[in-house]
């Protein structure tokens, strides 16, 4: 038996009683449109499962009806729903963190709520579970995404397998499933700037990855600008390689020899055919070619030395406001006076989650 198996069995045996066989966590951020859509396919498609679930629901600081929407499904069906309220706009991967720390499941999987990734593909991905897999990761089949995301997605997917160790052919699509092994694992890091797929590869032991249908968003628009995939990518990089950091080292060290080269030829030229004025410019073009090089170092070390900033402030990586679930909770004054969240279902409140003592939180959307 592989050491995948041995882990699933393990965890699937450590379970308590009442504990929910599959959690699916799903960021939502201003998502109105598309909640009722979502509800009506992502219910019954667990149902068919046969298997015992639960659905957490984390709201990532949404300006729309969201949070009414959730709370009225976690209404609907209590006993399998759960909603994360998050104090304001913290991010997508924060949010899911958010969501995997109240996750009881085996087999944890996300999902965004746009529809592009259908739930009703989570079959799929259970299975590849039970066949000891403790990380599933997917492929989109036949992508709906204009051109610029298709091209800018594949020459990002090269550059990361180029620089870093981590094996993932589509690193944009967020249906994935994980073991309860690597959920406590990414439950217990810490990092600020991080991309969560990227982070469970490392820690899984017998990753897959299969094919899943992919469908076009239906309502709404996506909440990633260009720069915003342009941070992700850094924050893949920068948290996952010292590549680039090695490139430029290389890049002076080739530099330096050819500066040393050219003052030699220059000197040669000069004790055989003396001083002369000619190729003024084209020492300008190579000194603001060599200024520009060493500016951009700057920048790429800058994103480093950010990131360890940020680390080391110790923060909380999110600030939840609320939780609501079925349990029944010891009666206290409320701590939220959201009247998005007023109803008759028990609330329990909850500050600060993250990596240290409660301070300003860091916005990562």
């Amino acid at each position: 038996m592989s050491g995948a198996s041995i882990a699933a069995l393990t965890a699937d045996a450590a379970a308590p009683p009442g504990t929910p066989e599959v959690s699916v966590v799903i960021p939502v951020y201003n998502e109105e449109p598309g909640l009722a859509a979502l509800f009506a396919r992502l219910y019954p498609a667990l149902d068919a499962l046969g298997r015992s679930y639960e659905i957490v629901f984390v709201d990532d600081g949404s300006r729309d009806r969201s949070v009414v929407l959730l709370r009225e499904q976690f209404q609907r069906r209590p006993d399998v729903t759960r909603v994360v309220v998050l104090n304001g706009n913290f991010g997508q991967h924060m949010a899911i963190f958010a969501g995997f720390e109240q996750t009881r499941g085996t087999k944890v999987l996300t999902l965004d709520a746009d529809l592009q990734n259908p739930p009703e593909e989570i079959g799929k991905l259970v299975a590849a579970m039970d066949a000891g897999h403790d990380y599933v990761g997917t492929i989109r089949r036949q992508r709906q995404d204009t051109l610029f995301r298709r091209v800018a997605s594949r020459a990002m997917n090269r550059l990361r397998e180029r620089t870093t160790r981590i094996r993932m052919t589509d690193q944009g699509c967020m249906l994935r499933a994980y073991g309860r092994p690597i959920i406590d694992a990414l439950n217990e890091s810490r990092e600020l700037n991080t991309f969560i797929p990227a982070l469970a590869y490392l820690y899984a032991r017998n990753p897959v990855e299969i094919e899943v249908a992919h469908e076009e968003r239906a309502v709404g628009e996506s909440k990633y600008s260009l720069f915003d995939l342009i941070r992700l990518n850094f924050d893949l990089m920068t948290g996952f390689s010292i590549a680039p950091l090695r490139v430029f080292s290389l890049i002076g060290v080739l530099l330096s020899a050819l500066s040393a080269a050219l003052v030699t030829v220059l000197l040669v030229r000069r004790v055989l055919l003396g001083s002369e004025a000619e190729g003024v410019f084209t020492l300008f073009a190579i000194a603001f070619f060599l200024i520009g090089v060493l500016v951009f170092g700057v920048g790429m070390l800058g994103e480093y030395i950010g990131r360890i900033y940020q680390q080391v402030r110790a923060r909380p990586r999110f600030l939840v406001q609320a939780v609501l679930i079925a349990e029944p909770v010891r009666p206290a004054a409320p701590a939220s006076g959201d009247p998005r969240l007023s109803a008759s279902a028990d609330i329990r409140t909850a500050v600060a989650t993250g990596a240290a003592p409660p301070g300003d939180a860091q916005t990562h959307r």
